[in-house]
């Protein structure tokens, strides 16, 4: 078993070994994405951290980090797992990033806090799967993927920082998963973003196409995701919008193999501007993951809409751009599917990102950093 925190020599070891797939400082730049200058970012790459699968934090072990947020009133952040109370308790993680302009230097694990069920209790194994988490003005708001094998349906909480349940937001018609398949979520692909606007609203989005809103992605197609955009305060649905994920951009290196793609995680900027993630696998190929942004300016509601793949009438998705492709930059993502705006200790307005290991000894927890040096305003 590890020691609850890496001893110095080691992270300077794992940082060192991962610092020079790209270099630091290196800039990636995206003056005008869809044709307007006003929405440019440009961003500085800070480094790479990694944790080794097995790793353990008061006998629980730190894994399955699906979404990550800053919390300015400590300069933490809290990192939500994926484990579904199967290996320990459904829970968030406290960490303590070490970053500034000067690089990503190391990650320590603080501590971590059970979620509980609207009863008070721990989760029963198998009754939740956790995906995002963002910390709101009156509590800690997260999500589960539900199970659509077992038609549990996903939900949005808000919890207490101790966890506790506080309240849970209305699951819109038509996102319940069904038996015959013919309406609702896709088993494993549902409310895995989340992210709160500037003005207060609260936005969901979904890994891959609801049932009746058309196929998943594949190496020639792309997915129709629902993004729902609701009243913080209140729980209730305020609109919908489509987003859409590219297709698959690697073929497994078998004709038979597997491979995935979909979107993970988004975070907003600014009332209409936001960066997603979209990563997937390839068998016998490796992990992408592409990062975009996306405008909801202009965009359909469709939440009238029961089938996007039925409607009879001209739908405007949100307008996308990519940003960066992590393999391309020379980076090796491993499942990346979080990110979190957050700000270092010199005051650096910073990217981090997180990647999921799976809880598998041939994965990694991951951190990536970058610097923002212009974003839209």
């Amino acid at each position: 078993m590890l020691k609850p925190f890496l001893t110095t020599s080691a992270l300077v070891l794992l940082f060192n070994a991962s610092a020079y797939a790209t270099g630091i400082g290196q800039t990636i730049d995206v003056p005008c994405p869809f044709g307007d200058c006003k929405a440019g970012i440009s961003l500085s790459y800070l480094g790479e951290f990694d944790i080794p699968t097995g790793f353990m934090e008061g006998g629980v072990e730190v894994g399955g980090l699906s979404g990550i947020d800053f919390d300015p009133a400590t300069g933490h952040y809290i990192s939500i797992s994926d484990d579904r109370s199967e290996k320990a308790p459904a829970r968030f993680y406290d960490l303590d990033i070490d970053v500034s302009a000067d690089g990503l230097k190391g990650v320590t694990v603080v501590d971590h806090v059970v979620l509980k069920d609207n009863s008070g209790e721990p989760f029963a194994i198998r009754t939740v799967d956790p995906e995002s988490i963002r910390i709101g003005k009156d509590g800690i708001y997260w999500s589960s993927e539900g199970d659509g094998k077992a038609l549990l349906p996903p939900f949005v909480r808000v919890a207490k920082p101790d966890g506790s349940f506080v309240r849970e937001f209305t699951l819109p018609q038509g996102f319940a998963p069904t038996a015959d398949h013919s309406t609702g979520i896709r088993d494993n692909l549902a409310f895995e973003s989340t992210t709160f606007l500037p003005s207060g609203d609260f936005l969901v989005g979904l890994e891959s196409a609801l049932y009746q809103d058309g196929p998943m992605t594949t190496l020639t197609n792309g997915s129709l995701d629902r993004v729902i955009r609701y009243d913080a305060a209140t729980g209730e649905q305020k609109a919908q919008y489509v987003y859409p994920v590219s297709p698959i951009p690697q073929g497994a290196a078998k004709p038979d193999g597997w491979n995935d793609f979909g979107m993970s995680e988004f975070l907003a900027l600014d009332d209409h501007h936001l960066l997603s993630i979209e990563r997937g696998y390839a068998q016998g190929v490796g992990n992408s993951a592409v990062i975009n942004m996306f405008d909801l300016d202009g965009a359909t509601d469709v939440k009238d809409i029961p089938s996007l793949a039925k409607a009879d009438q001209r739908i405007v998705p949100v307008r996308k751009a990519q940003v960066m492709d992590l393999r391309s930059l020379g980076l090796g993502p491993d499942n990346v599917e979080g990110v979190a705006l957050g700000k270092a200790k010199d005051g650096t307005d910073v990217l981090i990102f997180v990647a999921d290991n799976n809880f598998n000894p041939t994965q990694k927890t991951q951190f990536y950093a970058f610097k923002v040096v212009r974003r839209p305003q």
